[in-house]
């Protein structure tokens, strides 16, 4: 399949304008204080389903044959993509199966099954999911739709960043979370395009820095899965997709600690009155914790979703 263009991202957001939500930018005078810089937060947490992730579903569903719509689809997903799928198959009248953890976080699960997909669970400590994804795709005969190594999901969420800089201008810098690296590598191609000076950069939790170490290895490197409060980046590996436009257009790819991402929801939640899942904050705490660099700048971020356990963000925090 080939590479993902800036055209792909602008079909996309055709496809999407009536279905999915153009979320805020928000700014924030605390923010801008404590960095010394100028924040833009686009709010994906106000996205439809709650995250970024219905961008890239939706399109993606949008552009099978009416064969593979008939069928119906398939995806693997620890919570976010796996609402995004089911919620966009609804609305196109598309029948979805999602395999997800077992120990997904019960919100997630529990509305992924309202929007109406069939849930098949496994053990993500045991199990492959992407081996058992297919082998249901094969049986089943469903079109498969990952979550991240896919072109028109890369495209789909590259749309956030389209958004973003029609809304707020040039931008100095770029901060978006990294998973498996769709929405990145979409959000860097629009940057690419709109503001072509703008620093890009991925932020993954320190227990999950798979991109980070690919980056600076110049090839996919693969780990184990890693243990973070951070579920939506949960990754093990980037994609076949994901990685040559990571490399081509990414400065590079901080980490933060999952005590920053605490602390990043608090802010969230006092300064801007917003909840915001772990995941969803990785790209605001490395853009404070990198402030420095950025003083006197234009500075964008992705809040890239806000599904999250009501009792444990109680208590992370009550915590932090």
């Amino acid at each position: 399949m080939r590479l993902p263009e800036f055209a792909d991202i602008q079909a996309a957001a055709g496809r999407l304008r009536g279905h999915a939500h153009r979320t805020p930018v928000l700014r924030s005078a605390t923010a801008d204080a404590r960095t010394g810089a100028s924040l833009f937060f686009k709010c994906e947490n106000f996205q439809r389903m709650g995250a970024f992730k219905f961008r890239g579903a939706y399109n993606a569903i949008a552009c099978l044959t009416p064969a593979q719509r008939a069928a119906g689809v398939i995806a693997f997903s620890s919570g976010n993509h796996a609402q995004a799928i089911a919620l966009a198959a609804r609305l196109q009248s598309v029948r979805a199966t999602i395999v997800m953890p077992s120990d997904a976080p019960a919100p997630k699960l529990a509305a992924t099954r309202e929007y109406g997909g069939e849930v098949v669970t496994y053990d993500r400590w045991a199990e492959d999911r992407e081996a058992l994804t297919r082998r249901l795709a094969a049986e089943r005969g469903l079109a498969l739709v990952p979550p991240y190594d896919h072109r028109d999901v890369i495209a789909g969420q590259g749309t956030a960043a389209l958004e973003l800089l029609e809304d707020a201008g040039h931008l100095d810098a770029l901060f978006v979370c990294l998973g498996g690296g769709g929405l990145l590598s979409g959000c860097a191609l629009a940057a690419a395009a709109l503001s072509p000076s703008c620093a890009v950069f991925g932020v993954e939790p320190e227990a999950g820095d798979d991109g980070r170490r690919s980056l600076r290895a110049g090839r996919i490197v693969t780990i184990a899965v890693p243990k973070t409060i951070a579920d939506g980046a949960m990754t093990t590996h980037l994609g076949e997709l994901t990685f040559p436009i990571i490399q081509r257009h990414v400065r590079d790819i901080p980490t933060v600690s999952d005590a920053q991402l605490i602390e990043t929801m608090r802010f969230f939640a006092e300064r801007m009155k917003m909840v915001v899942e772990p995941t969803g904050c990785l790209a605001a705490a490395a853009a404070f914790a990198e402030a420095h660099a950025w003083r006197g700048c234009r500075v964008g971020v992705v809040v890239s979703g806000g599904n999250v356990d009501l009792a444990r963000y109680a208590q992370w925090l009550a915590a932090a």
